[in-house]
């Protein structure tokens, strides 16, 4: 029995991956809330854009493309979600200092997270944490501007009256005090 002819990754493939994957794990540990299913939906988008890296690459913007594939596949995913063990920290980020008011911190916005529907949550990442701009976050999401708009505003409210993110306020200010 032959074994199969392993691939060699397209070219510069393998070195934007190595350059720039922490960066895009990250993004999507923040769209799932969940380092698994963050490495999951980064690997499934890799393996999409393997096939076509040549044609993407040469564009000229290969990361835009894998951050709009990043954050459509999360908002069109099918797969059940989780609802067993959660993690309290990102993946790859050493703790210092205060681990457990940090631990408490990412667990509140986590938590509050996790309350937004998947639109909303892509848009407040892409707006919020990405800092893109209205316009670049609907041309990323495949949405209209005013969409965004509506959803951030949404969103937004949402996270300002959430219960998780209110102790988190109180606490923070009195640690800071």
């Amino acid at each position: 029995m032959q074994r199969p002819r392993e691939l060699a990754p397209p070219e510069g493939f393998a070195e934007f991956v190595a350059a720039r994957s922490d960066a895009l794990l990250r993004s999507a540990w923040l769209l799932t809330g969940d380092a698994g299913r963050a490495e999951d939906l980064l690997q499934t988008v890799l393996a999409d854009v393997w096939r076509r890296w040549a044609t993407i690459n040469s564009a000229g913007h290969p990361e835009a493309y894998l951050r709009r594939a990043l954050f459509t596949t999360y908002v069109s995913w099918w797969r059940r979600r989780w609802r067993s063990e959660v993690p309290s920290q990102p993946p790859d980020q050493p703790s210092r200092g205060d681990m457990a008011g940090e631990s408490a911190d990412r667990d509140a916005v986590r938590r509050a997270l996790a309350r937004l529907s998947r639109q909303q949550r892509a848009i407040v990442v892409l707006r919020y944490v990405e800092d893109l701009t209205v316009q670049r976050t609907a041309e990323v999401l495949g949405c209209s501007h005013n969409t965004v708009k509506v959803q951030a505003f949404r969103a937004l409210r949402i996270l300002r009256t959430d219960p998780d993110l209110e102790l988190f306020a109180a606490w923070r200010s009195r640690s800071d005090a």
